[in-house]
C-alpha cells in the first residue's frame, strides 16, 4: 500500500473518531494562535542579556499574561451569547488558549470558524493508576549520604503532584524549616485554603497547594460534600504518591493498632507542591492540564502524574494530545515529567504514557512479602493473605461455615455465605468460632468487600474469619487483600486450599437428617500475618503494569520508542493515606495504606529524579530520564534476568515490560555518559511520525516542521534505539554528552537483536570532560522476524562507568528477501 494512500484512510478513520465526539462533548479546550507567556518570556530574556533587565520582563510577562486572559474573553463575547457558554480556565503560561463550558452544538461551529483559533480538542476523563522501598532501592547508604543526610536529601527540589490532593496533618508531611528553603528559592505557588486545609497547612515541607474542579463541577461529578472544595485529599492516592516521594525521614507505619515499621519519602528534604486535578471519580483533561500549567508557572523542578488517560486518545498521532503537549512545553521550561505507564497488563500495547519527553514507569513486585497460615486440626496448614493478628494463643477454634451459623430466612444462601451484614447470623451459634466466608462474583463487582467482612466478624463477636475461593472465580489476585485488620483472618487466594479446607470442614461437620449443621468438629487456628519476609527473587513485572510496544495513534500502530522507560517498586508500598478516604472503604480511617499500581511506582522515580536534580541542578529533563535508564538494572537480586507475571504464569521479561530496566539510584547520579534533548529535538521527532502533517504539528506545538527534517522517529537522540518497521537497514546517530569533568575512554559492546546485524562506530569512543562525540549505529535486517527482537549497546568506561542502550527491532523485510 502506498504512504499517500495509507495516510488517506489513517485521516479517514480520524474523521470518524473525532468529529463525533466533538459534537457531543460538552467542554472543550480551545488553543489560540498567539504565543504563551512561557515562549513569550524567553524571547525577551534572550534578547535583553543584562540583570538590570530581570525585573522588566517580569513585569511585562505579567502585563502579556493578563492581555491573552483578557482576549480570551474578548474574543467569547464577541462571538457568543453570554448563555451559551461558560469560561472554566484561561491557559497561558505554557498554552496560549481556554477550556470552555458550552450548550450547543452551534457553538462549536461558530468556535470552528473562528480567526485566531489554532485547535479545538474535546474534554476527556482522565484516570488514576491506581516503608521499606528506599533501603530496597539502596538510597540509605549509597545515595542519601552523599547528599547530606537523609532530612537533606532532596533539599531545594520541589516536586509538584497532579493528584488527589494532600493530607496536610499526616506525620510525612508536617514540620521543616522554611527559612534556608525559601530564601534559595524560585517558587511562586500559592496556598489555597477551605475545608479541613487552613492555610497552616502549608508548613514548609508542603509549599503550595491548590485545586482544580472546574470542569468535574461542569460535568456535574463533583460532591463538594464528598470531594472537598480544598486541596485536602478525600481520596488517599494522593498522600500516598506524595509520601513516597517525599515524605518525612523514619515515619512509624501505625495501621490497625500495629507498627508495620518505618517508612521514608525517596527524597525527604524534597518540598512538596500540590494540585489537586483528581478526585474519587477520576477528573478531566482541562482540570489537569490548568493544574500543570499553574504548577509550572510556579516553579516546580518535577512533576509527578500517576494519572493518564483510559485509552489512546484520538487524532492523526498520541503524541499531539493536549496534555501530552502541555508536558512538552512542561520539559522545555526545564520541569522534569515522570507518568505512571497505566495499570493494562499484561495486554501488550496498553501503554497509556507515550511521548518521549515524558518519562514513563512500570511496576514491579518487591522482595517483602506477607504470608498468613491456617493449621487446621488435622495437621495440614495452608498459606494466603491477610494483614491480620492471630488468634488467641496456641488453642484452635471451632470452625463453622457462614451459612450453617445463619438464620434460615437469610434472603439466601449465597448473601449469608459472603458474610456482609452481621444481622444475618445467630449469635450464640456464631460467637468464638471460626467462620468460613466465600469469595464470590459479588466481590469482584464490589457488591461485597473484605472490610465489610471484618466487620460482620467483629460484631458478632467470632474468633475470625477465613475466605475461600469460590470455584467459579478461580482468580488469586483478592479485592481488598491488603487492607490491615483488627481480627484474625486468613484469605485462601487458592481453590485447591479452598477444596481442602472444605473437605476437611465438611467431614468434622454433623448435620442432622434435614442437613442442618447440629455439631462443630473442625478445628484451627490462624498464625500472625503482619510480619514481612524478604525473599531474593525481586524485582518482577507487574502483572497489571501496562506494557509496550508504544502506539503512535488509535490504530494502535507502533512507533520508534521505548515505552516504559524505567520501571520501580509499585506493589505493596506502604505509604500515607487519608483516614476521610471515599476512593477504598478498606483502609478508611487508616494513615496508612498497603496499594499496589503505577502510581505507586512513579513518586518512586519522582522522588530520585529530586536526588539527581539536587546533585546536578543544571541538568535537562533528558538528561535526567537518561541516566536513570542507561544504569537501570536488567537482574533480579539473585542475579537472573527479570520476569514479568502474566495472568496465571511468569515469563522472560523484556524491554517493553521493565524499559530500560530496574531504577539504581546510586548509579543514576553518576551515569558518566547522558544522551541529550531539546525541544527543538522533539518537533523533529513529531514532524517524522508517519500520518502527521505539517499543519498538525502546527495546530499542536505553535511551531512548523523545520527545513532540514529527519527522516525517522528513530532519529531522536534518545538513551534507547527502538525501530517499528526495520526494512533492510537504517543509521541511527546517537550523541553522547560526558557529563563528568574527567576525560574517560570508553569500549563498546553490543548484544545483537535475533535477525539483526548491528554495527557501531567508532567502537573505542575518548570523551573529554563535559564534551560530547557522535556514535553512528547501522542496523540491517539479516531474517525478516516478524516480531519484536531484543538487543543492547553496551559502553564499558575506563573509570567503572557503565551505559547501556537497548535495542528492540521488528524486521519486516531482510535484504535477502
Amino acid at each position: 500500500m502506498s504512504s499517500s494512500i495509507f495516510t488517506s484512510i489513517l485521516f479517514i478513520f480520524f474523521l470518524m473518531i473525532v468529529d463525533p465526539l466533538i459534537a457531543e462533548a460538552k467542554v472543550l479546550i480551545i488553543l489560540m494562535d498567539e504565543e504563551p507567556v512561557f515562549s513569550f518570556k524567553s524571547k525577551q530574556a534572550r534578547s535583553r542579556k543584562s540583570n538590570s533587565t530581570l525585573q522588566w520582563i517580569e513585569e511585562a510577562s505579567l502585563a502579556y499574561k493578563e492581555r491573552l486572559r483578557t482576549s480570551h474573553d474578548v474574543f467569547l463575547e464577541s462571538l457568543l451569547q453570554k448563555d451559551t457558554y461558560s469560561k472554566l480556565y484561561s491557559y497561558s503560561h505554557l498554552l496560549n488558549g481556554f477550556a470552555v463550558d458550552v450548550q450547543s452544538k452551534e457553538v462549536l461551529r461558530t468556535l470552528k470558524n473562528a480567526t485566531g483559533v489554532r485547535a479545538i480538542h474535546e474534554d476527556v476523563k482522565i484516570e488514576k493508576f491506581t516503608t521499606h522501598t528506599p533501603r530496597y532501592l539502596g538510597i540509605p547508604t549509597e545515595v542519601w549520604p552523599t547528599l547530606g543526610g537523609a532530612d537533606s536529601s532532596g533539599e531545594g527540589v520541589i516536586i509538584g503532584f497532579i493528584d488527589t490532593g494532600i493530607n496536610p496533618l499526616h506525620p510525612s508531611f508536617t514540620g521543616g524549616s522554611t527559612a534556608r528553603f525559601t530564601n534559595s528559592s524560585k517558587f511562586k505557588g500559592k496556598c489555597v485554603a477551605g475545608e479541613k486545609f487552613p492555610s497552616t497547612a502549608c508548613n514548609g515541607k508542603i509549599v503550595g497547594a491548590q485545586y482544580f474542579a472546574r470542569a468535574a463541577i461542569a460535568a456535574g461529578d463533583f460532591n463538594a460534600t464528598r470531594d472537598y472544595a480544598s486541596p485536602y485529599d478525600a481520596d488517599g492516592h494522593g498522600s500516598h504518591t506524595a509520601s513516597t516521594a517525599a515524605g518525612n525521614h523514619q515515619i512509624p507505619v501505625i495501621a490497625s493498632d500495629f507498627n508495620y515499621g518505618y517508612a521514608s519519602g525517596m527524597a525527604p528534604g524534597a518540598r512538596i507542591a500540590v494540585y489537586k486535578a483528581l478526585y474519587t471519580f477520576g477528573g478531566y483533561m482541562s482540570d489537569v492540564v490548568a493544574a500543570v500549567d499553574q504548577a509550572v508557572e510556579d516553579g516546580v523542578d518535577i512533576l509527578s502524574l500517576s494519572i493518564g488517560p483510559s485509552s489512546v486518545p484520538s487524532g492523526p498521532a498520541a503524541f499531539l494530545n493536549v496534555l501530552e503537549m502541555e508536558l512538552l512545553f512542561a520539559t522545555k521550561a526545564g520541569v522534569f515529567v515522570v507518568q505512571a505507564a497505566g495499570n493494562g497488563g499484561p495486554s501488550p500495547s496498553s501503554i497509556l504514557s507515550f511521548s518521549p519527553w515524558i518519562t514513563s514507569v512500570a511496576a514491579s513486585i518487591i522482595d517483602r512479602k506477607y504470608n498468613s497460615s491456617i493449621i487446621l486440626g488435622n495437621g495440614r496448614s495452608f498459606s494466603g493473605t491477610g494483614l491480620a493478628p492471630p488468634t488467641e494463643g496456641e488453642m484452635q477454634y471451632r470452625i463453622a461455615a457462614a451459612a450453617d451459623v445463619s438464620h434460615t430466612n437469610t434472603t439466601s444462601v449465597l448473601e449469608a455465605e459472603s458474610c456482609q451484614h452481621p444481622e444475618h447470623f445467630i449469635l450464640s451459634s456464631a460467637r468464638n468460632k471460626l467462620i468460613i466466608c466465600t469469595y464470590s462474583f459479588d466481590f469482584e463487582y464490589e457488591a461485597a468487600s473484605i472490610a465489610a467482612v471484618a466487620n460482620t466478624i467483629q460484631k458478632i463477636g467470632a474468633a475470625g474469619f477465613i475466605i475461600a475461593m469460590d470455584p467459579d472465580i478461580g482468580s488469586e489476585q483478592i479485592k481488598g487483600a491488603t487492607m490491615t485488620m483488627q481480627v484474625p483472618a486468613i484469605i485462601l487466594n487458592s481453590v485447591q486450599s479452598s477444596r481442602a479446607l472444605w473437605d476437611y470442614y465438611n467431614s468434622n461437620t454433623i448435620r442432622s437428617a434435614s442437613g442442618q449443621a447440629v455439631g462443630f468438629a473442625a478445628r484451627a487456628r490462624i498464625l500472625d500475618g503482619r510480619q514481612a519476609f524478604f525473599t531474593r527473587q525481586a524485582p518482577v513485572v507487574a502483572s497489571y503494569s501496562s506494557r509496550g510496544p508504544d502506539v503512535s495513534n488509535a490504530l494502535l500502530q507502533t512507533a520508534d520508542v521505548l515505552k516504559p522507560n524505567i520501571m520501580a517498586p509499585g506493589s505493596s508500598i506502604w505509604a500515607a493515606w487519608s483516614p476521610n478516604s471515599e476512593g477504598d472503604p478498606s483502609i478508611k480511617g487508616q494513615n496508612f495504606a498497603l496499594v499496589s499500581g503505577t502510581s505507586m511506582a512513579t513518586p518512586h522515580i519522582a522522588g530520585v529524579a529530586a536526588l539527581i536534580k539536587q546533585k546536578h541542578p543544571r541538568w535537562s529533563p533528558a538528561a535526567i530520564t537518561s541516566a536513570m535508564m542507561t544504569t537501570a538494572s536488567t537482574f533480579d537480586h539473585s542475579g537472573s534476568p527479570f520476569l514479568a507475571q502474566l495472568t496465571n504464569q511468569t515469563a522472560p521479561a523484556t524491554p517493553f515490560d521493565f524499559g530500560a530496566g530496574s531504577i539504581n539510584p546510586a548509579q543514576a547520579i553518576d551515569p558518566g555518559l547522558v544522551f541529550n534533548s531539546h525541544f527543538e529535538q522533539y518537533v523533529q521527532f513529531l514532524c517524522a511520525v508517519p500520518g502527521v502533517d505539517e499543519g498538525s504539528v502546527r495546530r499542536a506545538a505553535g511551531t512548523g516542521c523545520p527545513t532540514k527534517r529527519r527522516a525517522w522517529c528513530s532519529d531522536l537522540n534518545t538513551a534507547s534505539v527502538i525501530i517499528s518497521n526495520l526494512v533492510g537497514s537504517r543509521k541511527v546517530i546517537r550523541r553522547v554528552t560526558n557529563v563528568s569533568s574527567r576525560n574517560e575512554v570508553y569500549r563498546v559492546t553490543v548484544r545483537q537483536p535475533s535477525g539483526v546485524n548491528v554495527t557501531v562506530s567508532p567502537q573505542v569512543v575518548m570523551i573529554n570532560g563535559n564534551a560530547s562525540k557522535h556514535l553512528k549505529i547501522v542496523l540491517t535486517a539479516i531474517q525478516a522476524t516478524r516480531t519484536y527482537t531484543f538487543g543492547e549497546m553496551v559502553l564499558h568506561g575506563s573509570r567503572k562507568h557503565v551505559v547501556r542502550v537497548p535495542i528492540a527491532v521488528y524486521v519486516s523485510t531482510s535484504l535477502k528477501s
